[in-house]
């Protein structure tokens, strides 16, 4: 195994133009595991370690460019008010170790259906940036997912940062798992509400082979919700909510759970997390004198 280490983004574009099935590692908290059991072994590792430009954030023109070596910690400690959502999701990765070695470019790289980071992406309409040799696109992580651990980029790309748009309402993240803590998701659940745009967003994870939205849940909240902020919100309202997101998911039975577990869980969990947001929503209303 061929084992490349560059010291610059230029560097790192060059090295995977030249070594188009190298296999990029960061904090390796997914590429190490599939390495220790002998489930892959790539011909070259790209370690993008000392590449100090996917470690920096930045906030521009209302988005945050969150760069792909960003560990889970950085977003919780840092990133709270501007990405509530992820932060909430980033505080339910693993154990502290993970959190400080795991990032969110590695888990959009990695594109499991149960990693934690793509549910809050995908609620707060996020873009994937893809860098080559040859340039840099972005591409909405609604499209980004394209099968059960694969993804829209080529494979003379990187990821090398997530470009989200900073929250302007309330977002809230829940996962289910087998026990309480270290888990990974038997289904989860993330909703963003925008409302300037009078949007909503959602994004469920582990109950389908890609991550995804609930578009027709999106679409009845978004005509159903008082976005003023005074009314209360109907329990009607949240129980066809909950259902619409129960059926946008397409779940299996595993050893984690069956299909029919996962989706009741993504029902109760949209639930909450719509009453969560909204009354959110309310206190903001009520705090900011209307």
């Amino acid at each position: 195994m061929e084992f490349l280490s560059p010291a610059t983004l230029d560097e790192a574009l060059a090295a995977k133009a030249a070594h188009r099935d190298a296999v990029p590692i960061m904090g390796g908290t997914d590429v190490m595991v599939e390495l220790n059991f002998d489930r892959r072994r790539p011909d070259v590792l790209l370690d993008l370690t000392r590449v100090t430009e996917l470690r920096e954030w930045d906030v521009v023109d209302g988005h945050v460019r969150l760069g792909a070596g960003v560990t889970y910690a950085r977003v919780v400690d840092e990133l709270g008010g501007h990405l509530p959502g992820l932060a909430l999701a980033s505080r339910t990765v693993g154990s502290p170790q993970i959190r400080n070695r795991g990032t969110v470019g590695g888990n959009l790289g990695a594109a499991s259906p149960a990693g934690d980071a793509h549910p809050p992406l995908l609620a707060a309409f996020a873009e994937v940036e893809l860098a080559s040799a040859g340039g840099v696109r972005r591409v909405p992580a609604a499209e980004f997912y394209t099968g059960v651990k694969r993804h829209a980029g080529a494979d003379d790309e990187l990821v090398t940062a997530v470009w989200v748009p900073t929250a302007t309402g309330p977002q809230q993240f829940s996962k289910i798992g087998t026990r309480n803590a270290m888990v990974i998701a038997v289904a989860a659940f993330a909703l963003a509400l925008h409302p300037e745009e009078r949007r909503v967003g959602t994004g469920i994870g582990s109950a389908a082979p890609t991550p995804r939205r609930a578009r027709e849940a999106e679409d009845l909240l978004a005509g159903e919700l008082d976005w003023e902020g005074r009314g209360a919100l109907r329990e009607t309202v949240a129980a066809e909510f909950g259902r619409l997101v129960a059926a946008a998911a397409d779940p299996i039975d595993d050893v984690r759970g069956t299909a029919a577990y996962r989706r009741h869980a993504l029902g109760v969990m949209a639930r909450r997390c719509l009453g969560w947001a909204w009354a959110e929503q309310q206190d903001r209303h009520r705090e900011g004198g209307h």
